[in-house]
């Protein structure tokens, strides 16, 4: 039996669609679907059922799945254990990230750690909602909360720092900002409540309750322009908000929040060489970055 048509039985089990089996092979979904007909003719029966919504898979596809499974456990093995090529790094590594995080700090940097090693893929999935290893959807997951469960490693990679900032034309049209019963009347700019993806954004109900928000998005880059565009206050993080100078600190003594970011990886394919130097990297990142992660407050 073809190994590769198992792979491709893999992803879509997996994935739900052909196009994002296809994503995650880094193939036209028409070879999916050719990849699944050439299985399904070869094992004598349908392994999925064509939905609207996707591919689901039928009884015989259930049953099949865990045997597949255990098969690419035993490939990942003997792959963690082969030595790695004089050519280097080679293949795919899928990283999930939050928007900012991953766009700000990690992208510049994975773009340096993929010219080191030309043979290997860097995936970057920079965005504002949770990524999910359970689905497959990373191999490498940078969330705002620990994993609570599975067979993962897991590391808290770092903290970093939000803080209250308005544009200075913002605040000299109305007026400084000295306390917190001075937030009164201001407007602010948040997360969309009912699409927050972790309770770890919560943070502006900690320091007021605001009156009227100028703007709300699931996005915390269109946060920020909207709050250099003078449209109202926001909670950003630090290592965002700190590269422009218009932006100024507001309360800046009791207006600060600290999260923390965690890594994980299954723990299956945390001794392929690829993941691994791709874990080490994205760890000494955040370290190297740390003082761009927790700056010192500054009151201007």
């Amino acid at each position: 039996m073809d190994w590769d048509n198992l792979r491709f039985f893999l992803e879509l089990a997996r994935s739900g669609t052909l196009v994002g089996a296809a994503r995650r092979l880094a193939v036209d979904h028409t070879t999916v679907a050719r990849r699944i007909q050439a299985l399904e003719k070869q094992v004598g029966t349908a392994l999925f059922s064509r939905e609207a919504d996707g591919h689901r898979l039928t009884e015989a596809g259930r049953r099949l799945q865990p045997q597949v499974e255990s098969m690419e456990s035993a490939f990942l093995a003997v792959e963690s254990a082969a030595p790695v090529s004089q050519e280097g790094l080679s293949g795919l590594v899928r990283i999930g990230a939050t928007e900012g995080f991953g766009t700000v700090v990690l992208a510049p940097r994975l773009a340096l750690f993929a010219r080191q090693h030309p043979k290997l893929v860097i995936d970057l999935l920079a965005m504002p909602r949770l990524v999910h290893l359970s689905r497959r959807e990373a191999d490498i997951v940078i969330s705002l909360e620990r994993p609570a469960r599975g067979p993962v490693v897991v590391t808290k990679l770092t903290d970093y720092a939000l803080r209250l900032y308005a544009s200075k034309p913002y605040l000299a049209k109305h007026g400084e900002i000295r306390s917190r019963e001075d937030l009164r009347g201001h407007t602010f700019i948040s997360y969309v409540d009912d699409l927050l993806f972790s309770k770890e954004l919560q943070y502006l109900d900690e320091l007021y309750r605001p009156d009227s928000f100028a703007l709300r998005s699931t996005s915390i880059l269109a946060q920020h322009q909207a709050t250099l565009a003078g449209a109202g206050i926001a909670v950003l993080p630090a290592f965002i908000a700190e590269r422009d100078k218009s932006l100024r600190q507001v309360l800046p003594r009791e207006a600060n929040f600290t999260r923390s970011f965690w890594m994980s990886v299954p723990a299956e394919t945390r001794h392929l060489a690829r993941m691994k130097a791709t874990w080490d990297f994205l760890r000494e990142t955040a370290a190297a970055q740390r003082d761009v992660l927790l700056p010192p407050a500054r009151d201007d």
